[in-house]
């Protein structure tokens, strides 16, 4: 039986290439930007008013080196499932914080990419709802890890009774 035109797209290995590279760029960018100026993007997001003071410095150093990882991992496919599930999260946890904030109607830059950024606003939510269900397409759809064929030079069998000399 045949799948249909839209299951083939949804499924294709070349959609996952290209969301993978997408995606692992855009936070490569975003980190970029971010990691030479920690107290500006520590302003940005202490501008949110969700995250607790005591965290916020450590916060702005850790988070943009773990959006360079994920998204670095993403692009050369190296634990590409855990760097996706890594990004799946980062993008839920932004979409929380932009809602509230929206919610409250606090006129506040995203932090997103420099330090002046972008106002938060639907484009922001649609936006990172994009790259969540790419996250997903890449998840469920996407070529094995990097190193997979080479796992059995990597893990030698145990059995010496079947071994070759």
């Amino acid at each position: 039986m045949k799948k249909s035109l839209i299951k083939r797209l949804i499924t294709h290995d070349y959609l996952s290439f290209f969301l993978r590279l997408g995606i692992g760029y855009f936070f490569i960018y975003a980190s970029l930007s971010k990691i030479p100026y920690p107290a500006q993007f520590a302003e940005a997001v202490a501008n949110y008013r969700i995250i607790p003071y005591t965290f916020l410095n450590a916060g702005a150093l850790v988070l943009p080196w773990i959006e360079l990882v994920a998204g670095f991992f993403l692009v050369v496919r190296f634990r590409a499932k855990a760097a996706v599930i890594v990004i799946a999260l980062l993008l839920i946890m932004f979409e929380i914080m932009v809602l509230i904030n929206m919610y409250r109607g606090a006129p506040i830059t995203c932090g997103c990419y420099d330090t002046v950024g972008e106002p938060i606003g639907w484009h922001k939510i649609f936006q990172n709802a994009l790259m969540l269900v790419g996250c997903v397409q890449i998840y469920l759809y996407g070529r094995p890890e990097l190193f997979s064929k080479f796992r059995p030079l990597m893990r030698p069998e145990t059995d010496t009774a079947t071994a070759k000399f």
